[in-house]
């Protein structure tokens, strides 16, 4: 018994067909005979069942799925896994919001799925959690190599009312104000501005949240401890009044 399948069911979003004569392939008896007494068969309903069984087995093992964004739809994407469609909603596509999302369409990349229904079709999947797995796995690999003490170049990236966020590639550090300088800095901007490239110490690294203390003050020598020595009781000195309070 001959069936004809569509030749179009046997492309793969984001594939090349690979098809040759003599190749096996599963199909899904749609109608035993048409007019021309041939057998309707489908290929994509195949590759639909298939991908299901496949699908399960990956989403109750915890393990990503390769999938390619092929269609733009309210709310957000869909996807093809392989035969079954999935929906990729907007606020799953990046850690960050992106406007262009045309350099992702039609490329086989790694996705998640967060929930699956058969019964009703539905399968939700992410690429956010995708990247934020892997932004955690390099940040944890980049603190294992730093340790407290070391000092470090890394550029200034934010700049907030009570300190700095520097970049030390690929994990942000937090130089606080109060580190800055020994003397009195009202504010970051006084010494700092965003793309300054600087040098720190590390100061303090919690390995469990991966949040790192940085200082600037702490590669110059402490003032204070030379106090005794440069002003001695009983030396007269002559300075500069910056301040007057009630007291």
């Amino acid at each position: 018994v001959e069936g004809r399948v569509p030749l179009k069911e046997f492309g793969v979003k984001g594939k090349d067909s690979t098809l040759k004569v003599g190749d096996t392939v599963e199909v899904y008896v749609e109608r035993i005979e048409n007019a021309l007494g041939e057998a309707m068969l489908s290929r994509e309903k195949a590759r639909r069942e298939e991908s299901w069984v496949r699908l399960e087995e990956k989403f109750t093992k915890g393990e990503r799925v390769e999938g390619v964004i092929f269609n733009q739809v309210k709310g957000g994407f869909t996807v093809d896994l392989d035969g079954a469609v999935a929906f990729l909603p907007r606020s799953q596509v990046d850690i960050r919001p992106i406007r262009d999302v045309s350099p992702l369409m039609h490329n086989p990349q790694p996705f998640e799925i967060l929930k699956m229904d058969r019964r009703r079709g539905n399968i939700v999947v992410s690429r956010r959690t995708v990247l934020e797995e892997s932004r955690a796995e390099q940040r944890s690999e980049i603190v294992q190599n730093l340790e407290e003490g070391q000092v470090v170049e890394g550029v200034v990236k934010n700049i907030t009312d009570y300190g700095a966020f520097v970049d030390l590639g690929g994990i942000d550090g937090l130089l606080h104000v109060t580190d800055m300088a020994w003397r009195r800095v009202n504010h970051p901007t006084e010494i700092l501005n965003i793309g300054q490239t600087v040098k720190v110490q590390i100061i303090r690294i919690n390995q469990e949240t991966h949040r790192i203390s940085l200082g600037m003050k702490q590669l110059e020598s402490d003032p204070w401890s030379e106090i005794g020595t440069k002003f001695p009781i009983g030396k007269k000195i002559k300075g500069t009044v910056t301040n007057i309070t009630d007291y």
